[in-house]
Parts: C-alpha cells; structure tokens; sequence
C-alpha cells in the first residue's frame, strides 16, 4: 500500500466515522429543532457523503488502479462532499443558525456536478486504461 493509498483509507475512515456522527445528530438532535423538510435536506447530504465516503474508502484499497486516477478522482470526491453535502447541512440548519445560510445555495449544485465529474472521469480512465 503506497503512503497516497494509506491516506485515502484514513481519510475515508475518518470521515465515515463523521457521517455516521452526523447522521445521529440528524436523527436525534436534529428532530426537534427544524421542519421535517430540513432534516430531509440534511438526511440527503449524509447520504451522497456516506456514498463517496465508501466509494474513497474502495479506491484507496485498489491497488491496481493507478495514482494519477485515484488523485484525481479523491480531490473531485473531497470538494464534492465539501460543497454539496456542506452546503446541504448549512441549508437545512438555516433556521437555528445565526446567520443566513440560503445565500449559498448557489454551491450545492457545484458539488454536485464536482461528484458527476469525479464518477464520469474515473470511468472514462478506467475505460482507457490498458490491459496489463
């Protein structure tokens, strides 16, 4: 396993390990503070960060994938789950939070397409990547 590959698991473990942190608040604490349509919102962020989350976790442990294509793919994964899944949680909170968070709104779809991509890109690698 390269020192790329091991940080890929650990950054996967540990944000796994955050997801389910916050999937828990969401279920829990969560209930009694914002309209059911929030938690919903909130409940899809946790869901498209856990499927990445898994997605780095396999990456990281595919030796047979090269490094150009796993770097590549983490960084799209990462910014994805930053943008999209952040922007959802600050979307959701809005009415406990201090601030106005709707203003960034405009973010969310900008992770989501950094997701699209990062999928699209490693397929369209891994379709063009010769036999060995």
């Amino acid at each position: 396993m390269t020192v790329f590959d091991k940080n890929i698991v650990i950054t996967a473990s540990f944000l796994t390990a955050v997801t389910i942190a916050m999937g828990a608040f969401g279920a829990h604490g969560l209930k009694n503070m914002v309209e059911i349509e929030a938690l919903n919102t909130f409940e899809t962020g946790i869901r498209y960060q856990m499927y990445h989350c898994l997605a780095l976790l396999i990456l990281g442990l595919a030796p047979s994938i090269p490094e150009k294509i796993k770097k590549t793919v983490f960084w799209l994964f990462i910014l994805g789950i930053l943008l999209f899944s952040g922007s959802i949680y600050l979307l959701a909170l809005n009415e406990v939070l201090p601030f106005n968070s709707a203003k960034i709104g405009f973010i969310t779809p900008i992770g989501g397409l950094l997701f699209i991509i990062g999928w699209i890109w490693f397929a369209f690698k891994m379709l063009s990547l010769k036999k060995q």
